[in-house]
């Protein structure tokens, strides 16, 4: 007798679940840092659409399992590309706009490291709040690369000496700092009761009062966003594709210091 077993689906990298007025979309693929992929952001832009179509939903909690909301995008599978093209930053610019955009206000719960790409994720939250587990680093430059994709809305974020300082640097800043130059809204002892604290205030205005409050203040980030788009994924896909990038990931990944280092 053959075994008639079939195969089973993936267990989903994002989460989603709605409970009252509130969806919460989670990453969850903490076996690689919320690293992302090219199916966690198909599946993170999903889960947005999912909550911007329920007409129930009133607020998008943005949340993570793990101790690292996001490590930016996979390296391994962008090394294992041929040609790093467009593909990449249209997804990740697509999720970013998808959260700015979205008819809801979207609050971001983090309570762990944010890392390049993840940085941008954060960024389009219109409301965020980092827990003390919360660390925040713009990577790029250390292996070869700049921010492009996720400057659309992270430099409208921050003040212009925050800006330079981390996008050229690297180093890591805590929660702390986070708000202080713009990029988080609270830096919170308990990040969960932070954020539950915003939902609550948000689900007592009119669901009209906040979509068009969102779009207000959003206008300019969108305004932004959609002009320079296509450049930015076009800049960023020629970094990824040139040769000190390449050796950056894989000095990276190998642990190992890049040949600019030696």
């Amino acid at each position: 007798m053959t075994d008639s077993a079939q195969p089973t689906d993936p267990p989903a990298l994002v989460t989603y679940d709605v409970s009252g007025r509130v969806a919460r979309v989670t990453l969850d693929s903490p076996r690689n840092r919320n690293a992302l992929s090219t199916r966690l952001l198909d599946e993170l832009l999903q889960a947005l659409e999912s909550g911007a179509e329920d007409e129930s939903v009133r607020v998008v909690v943005l949340g993570h399992t793990g101790g690292t909301f996001c490590a930016g995008v996979d390296l391994n599978e962008v090394t294992g590309e041929d040609d790093p093209n467009t593909a990449r930053g249209i997804r990740l610019t697509s999720v970013m706009r998808a959260i700015a955009a979205h008819r809801c206000p979207v609050v971001g719960q983090i309570d762990g490291h944010v890392r390049a790409g993840g940085v941008g994720l954060v960024a389009a939250c219109d409301l965020v709040v980092a827990g003390p587990k919360s660390t925040f680093a713009l990577t790029e430059s250390r292996l070869g690369l700049a921010a492009f994709a996720i400057s659309l809305t992270v430099l409208p974020r921050l003040t212009s000496r925050a800006a330079a300082r981390y996008f050229l640097t690297g180093e890591t800043f805590d929660a702390a700092m986070a708000r202080e130059i713009g990029l988080v809204t609270e830096a919170a002892e308990d990040a969960a009761a932070g954020a539950g604290g915003l939902v609550e205030r948000l689900t007592q205005a009119s669901p009209q009062g906040l979509a068009e409050s969102k779009a207000l203040v959003n206008r300019q980030l969108l305004a932004r966003f959609d002009h320079d788009r296509e450049w930015a994924i076009e800049q960023s896909a020629r970094l990824f594709a040139s040769s000190e990038a390449r050796e950056g990931m894989a000095a990276f990944l190998a642990k190992r210091p890049p040949s600019w280092l030696a």
